[in-house]
């Protein structure tokens, strides 16, 4: 699966407000470098079905099997690694001479500083080890998934070292001598191979995060298919960010690929959307997703047209950008592999003539792509109502809305609630009036 930025962007992965975002939800890594992997694996999912199959038995295998990670690895650890590495490179000659010679009490006392470091830095490579240990242990049980199998056989592989053994054995009694012998060699041997556990462990870190999110939150495992026929099936499908979600079920499926959506402004139209396209996306990692059960075929990538911006250095205009997003999911859907394509309200930067005319016309066109998965949220109900009298109803096109409840007074009441058909509700003078804001522009200056 392939997502660009404005998508994550759409979505909320990585929001720039500071607020966590659905990243900051399934985010239970306990290490940095755990951190900076899981991020990686959102911006580049698994490209393949059987990548992301493999990948998603590991995440199910660390939902059932929590226990078994070593807490001994903190995030300390590995920065203090780090420091422990950085220098290696600069160290030229073994320990010799007076250092060897002079007992620990004599270098605690002459050389309090050196004494401890060496020694708090070799007690945290020395859990580093054995946590890796223990990690490379859980590929000798049954059942263990083939791709985490096969990143524990690594962890193994750079275990078998001179210096693990001597290394995992030191305490608090290991002489001083010895200490710093091992602190030379190690330095001096093991950087590379410590570097290459890291990368292991966060990889392992990351997918573990992804099993303890979907553990955490109830989420549902979804069941993946291959590509083709392309399909999304959901029940109890709901937005991760909100406190009190409202559920929704929706199906595509047997070449009923579209769905046309209509309600009025704030009923709930582009929070469904992202619904889908945050749970697609999840799905794609190969962890759980917010619904109770999720069938999805293996996507290409997800398309958002939401959030489009102007650029006023380009000279380029609202519309003109609603263009160029528009024209670059055209290009992506030329191409047969399945994408899920989420359009909201499109071409809000001209006037209303020119946005029906290009919203049905860029409706019609996307009706010959039946490979993809695509929803259109619009206001302008003229165009759903036209593609319904098309004969389209219970063939392409799935025509659902949001319902509003009108009062006699003149308010209005969003109950976010899904429904077959077409809205017709024209809510946005009743909004004016609410908020005041047509009081206060017939107000009178004194």
């Amino acid at each position: 699966m392939i997502n660009d930025k404005t998508t994550l962007a759409d979505l909320s992965i990585f929001p720039s407000d500071g607020s966590g975002g659905v990243f900051g939800i399934i985010d239970h890594t306990t290490t940095q470098a755990g951190r900076d992997m899981l991020r990686k694996h959102i911006q580049h999912p698994p490209d393949t079905y059987e990548k992301l199959k493999e990948v998603q038995d590991v995440v199910i295998f660390w939902s059932e099997h929590v226990e078994l990670w070593p807490e001994a690895i903190l995030n300390g650890t590995l920065v203090m690694l780090d420091k422990f590495f950085d220098s290696a490179d600069s160290i030229s000659a073994p320990p010799s001479g007076i250092t060897l010679l002079l007992s620990s009490w004599f270098q605690k006392m002459l050389n309090k500083q050196e004494y401890f470091l060496t020694q708090f830095s070799l007690s945290h490579l020395s859990d580093f080890l054995k946590g890796c240990i223990r990690l490379a242990d859980i590929s000798d049980m049954p059942g263990v998934p083939v791709l985490l199998k096969r990143e524990l056989e690594t962890v193994r592989e750079e275990l078998k070292h001179r210096l693990t053994d001597p290394l995992i054995t030191i305490n608090k009694q290991t002489k001083y001598t010895d200490l710093i012998q091992l602190h030379y060699q190690a330095r001096r041997e093991m950087k590379h191979a410590v570097y290459r556990l890291i990368f292991s462990y966060a990889r392992l870190d990351a997918w573990r995060s992804m099993a303890i999110a979907t553990k955490a939150h109830g989420w549902a495992f979804p069941e993946l298919l291959p590509a083709l026929p392309v399909c999304i099936n959901a029940k109890g499908l709901h937005h991760p960010l909100l406190q009190r979600p409202v559920s929704y079920d929706i199906v595509f499926e047997n070449g009923r690929n579209f769905l046309l959506l209509t309600g009025a402004n704030m009923s709930g139209k582009t929070t469904f959307m992202r619904s889908l396209g945050v749970a697609a996306l999840l799905a794609h990692l190969g962890m759980g997703v917010p619904a109770t059960s999720f069938r999805v075929s293996f996507l290409q990538g997800v398309i958002t047209n939401m959030q489009v911006e102007d650029n006023i250095l380009r000279g380029e205009s609202y519309f003109f950008a609603e263009v160029q997003r528009m024209k670059q999911t055209a290009e992506k859907i030329l191409k047969q592999e399945p994408h899920l394509v989420l359009m909201d309200e499109l071409f809000k930067g001209t006037n209303v003539h020119d946005a029906y005319e290009c919203t049905r016309a860029v409706l019609d066109g996307l009706l010959h792509h039946p490979d993809h998965l695509m929803i259109l949220s619009t206001h302008l109900y003229e165009v759903a109502q036209q593609f319904n009298a098309g004969g389209y109803r219970n063939k392409e096109i799935l025509f659902s809305y949001f319902v509003t409840t009108m009062t006699d007074a003149g308010g209005y009441n969003f109950t976010y609630e899904l429904k077959e058909g077409i809205s017709n509700d024209r809510i946005g003078y009743r909004i004016l009036q609410k908020e005041g804001v047509i009081a206060l522009l017939n107000r009178n200056i004194t």
